[in-house]
C-alpha cells in the first residue's frame, strides 16, 4: 500500500515538472527548462524503479497511470496560474468606442486601432498586446463596454519595440 501512495505522489510531482519544462522550452527559457528537466528525470527514474521492481503489481501500474493523468491536470492548473508570456488580443467592433479605448489605455494597455471594411460597412479592429496574466482583465474590460465584441487571443513568441517594451523598460528602472 505504501508503494501505491508513493507512486501516486511521485506522478503528481513528475507530470507538472514535465509540463513546466515543456512550457519553458517553448518560451525559450532554457535555463529554467534545464532545471525542471533535471528534477523531472530524478523523479521519473525513482518512480519507475518502484513500479518495475518486485512483482510488477497491476495496482501499482494503474496507480502510475492515474497519477500521470492527475499530474497533467495539475500541470495545466499551474501553467494557467503562472500565465507566462504575452497575449495579443484582436478585437473587432461595429462602432469605435473611444471610452473603451481610453479605459484600456488608462489601465496600462497599449491599443492600436485599425479601420476596415466589413461586409456590412466600416468595422474597427483593436490590437492589444498584454502580459498573459492580465488577459482576463483586458477581456473583462472589453466585455463590460462591448458585450458583442468579437475577440481572438493569440500568443506571440517574439516581438520587439512598441508600447509594451517601452513600459517594461520603465518598470525596470
Amino acid at each position: 500500500m505504501l508503494n501505491i501512495i508513493l507512486i501516486f505522489m511521485l506522478q503528481i510531482i513528475l507530470v507538472p515538472l514535465l509540463t513546466l519544462r515543456i512550457i519553458f522550452v517553448v518560451k525559450n527559457r532554457t535555463g529554467m527548462a534545464t532545471g525542471f528537466g533535471f528534477l523531472e528525470a530524478l523523479v521519473y527514474v525513482f518512480g519507475l524503479s518502484i513500479v518495475l521492481s518486485g512483482d510488477q503489481n497491476i495496482y501499482e501500474m494503474l496507480t502510475y497511470a492515474l497519477g500521470f493523468g492527475v499530474g497533467i491536470y495539475l500541470g495545466g492548473l499551474i501553467e494557467n496560474k503562472l500565465a507566462i508570456g504575452y497575449s495579443n488580443l484582436a478585437v473587432n467592433l461595429i462602432n469605435l468606442n473611444e471610452e473603451l479605448v481610453e479605459t484600456l489605455r488608462s489601465q496600462g494597455f497599449g491599443v492600436t486601432i485599425f479601420e476596415g471594411k466589413g461586409r456590412d460597412g466600416i468595422r474597427y479592429h483593436l490590437q492589444i498586446l498584454t502580459a498573459r496574466n492580465r488577459e482576463d482583465e483586458v477581456i473583462a474590460i472589453i466585455e463590460s463596454y462591448e458585450p458583442k465584441a468579437f475577440i481572438i487571443s493569440y500568443e506571440p513568441r517574439k516581438f520587439r519595440g512598441g508600447y509594451l517594451v517601452k513600459g517594461m523598460k520603465k518598470s525596470l528602472k
